[in-house]
Parts: structure tokens; sequence; C-alpha cells
């Protein structure tokens, strides 16, 4: 067992007593010596847990104490380096700037032991694709946050070029294109537009007239639906 899963589960131990309980049965029940015991409850102090109590009396876990997000398993510790690897080298700029950040961010709080198994992880991202966008894929993140109307144009696969208006509901990141899927106002119908065709982005600030849950539920619902190109491609 990992030292970061042990104090995970002395968080847990301590959670099912209401009462004050010795280091000595905390130490027994968790198959450690009494010395290790007390340094592991001096780390989760340290790291804001409040366990009140001390040698000799007991120690106890203050009601509504919500776990902070830094106890990674060895696996847990691979999902979240190898996803922010990936998410750092797509081409939106801002997304692949903030997983970044995010992962220097529980870098910096993590215990020594778990930030050296960040470090030498050796689960590798191969280098992104070469199809890349002339639009801001922020600009269509921000639209599907809001739910706003975005206008564009859009070049098919033969290259023909239309006028958009469309409600966009959802990004999907493949290992070569980015798809953007969105209730078409042209077409009147759900539509998956390769980001690397649009171009001439706009914003319009106008808020289309559904939730976008309710269009994800039932774009999916459409899916396997006869005729419908589903997730195997892209349409305009």
């Amino acid at each position: 067992m990992s030292r970061s899963e042990r104090l995970l589960d002395l968080i847990q131990i301590l959670r099912r007593h209401r009462q004050p309980v010795s280091g000595h049965t905390l130490a027994d029940e968790m198959g450690v010596s009494i010395r290790t015991l007390y340094r592991d409850i001096a780390t989760l102090q340290g790291q804001g847990a409040p366990i009140e109590g001390e040698a000799g009396l007991g120690y106890v876990l203050k009601p509504g104490f919500m776990l902070p997000p830094l106890m990674f398993s060895d696996e847990e510790i691979e999902a979240i380096v190898l996803g922010s690897r990936w998410v750092a080298k797509q081409p939106d700029k801002r997304l692949a700037a903030a997983a970044a950040d995010a992962l220097a961010k529980i870098a910096a709080v993590l215990p020594d032991d778990l930030r050296e198994d960040l470090d030498a992880t050796t689960l590798l991202v191969g280098p992104r694709s070469d199809h890349l966008e002339a639009i801001d894929l922020g600009v269509v993140r921000q639209a599907i946050r809001d739910e706003r109307k975005l206008g564009f144009v859009y070049r098919d696969a033969e290259g023909a070029a239309s006028e958009r208006l469309v409600w966009p509901f959802a990004l999907a990141f493949f290992d070569k294109v980015r798809v953007m899927v969105a209730w078409c106002e042209m077409r009147r119908d759900f539509r998956h537009f390769r980001a690397d065709r649009m171009s001439g982005l706009t914003p319009t600030g106008i808020r289309y007239p559904r939730r976008r849950q309710a269009m994800l539920k039932e774009w999916r619902a459409t899916l396997d639906a006869p005729g419908r190109n589903g997730a195997k491609g892209t349409s305009g």
C-alpha cells in the first residue's frame, strides 16, 4: 500500500468513529506502528484535515470535512497525467494552457512521494495532428457553455461553402480532427461540423431556445437511428 492510500484509509477510519479513538486502536486497525500512525496524523493535519486530539487522549475527525482531491492511487496519477498531457497537445491553445496549469497546481499541493510519481510517469502522448483549425475553439466552447448561437462559413468535403447559423452543444476531440455537434438552422436538424472546415466564426450573443443537455440527450438517441451518420462521420 502506498503512503497516499494509507492516508486515505486513515481518513476513512476516523470518519467511522464519532468519538475520539486512541492512536493504538487506529494503528492496530491499519496494521502500522504507533510511530507511523502519529506521523500520518501530523501529515494530514498539515494538509488541512481537522483532526483534533493528541497522543494518549485519542483523535477525532471534525464532522463536515470534505476530503481534498490530493490522495490518488498510482493509476489515478497516470490517468491525470496522461489526460492532461493529451489536452496540452491539442490545437485549442487556451484549453492546452489550462491543462498544463491544472497539472502544475495539482503537483504543487501533492505530498512529496506523489509528486515524484507525477513527474516520473512514463505514459506519453504522441505528436499532435497536422489538421489545424483556423478558428478559435475557445469561442466554440464558450458558446456551448453559454448556450449561444454561432455563425460561420462551412466548406464540405467537396469544397462547397455555405453560411450557417447553429446551436452548438458539444465538441468532440478526435486524434486528427475536432468536431462540433450542433442543431443547424439551415438544415433544421443535428449536424456535425469539422472545425478545420469552418471559417469566419461569429459569436452572436443570441441564446438559443433549448437547453444544451436536452439537445445532447436527443442527439444521442439519434445516433443509432436508420439513415443517420451518427458518430461515424461529419455532415453539413
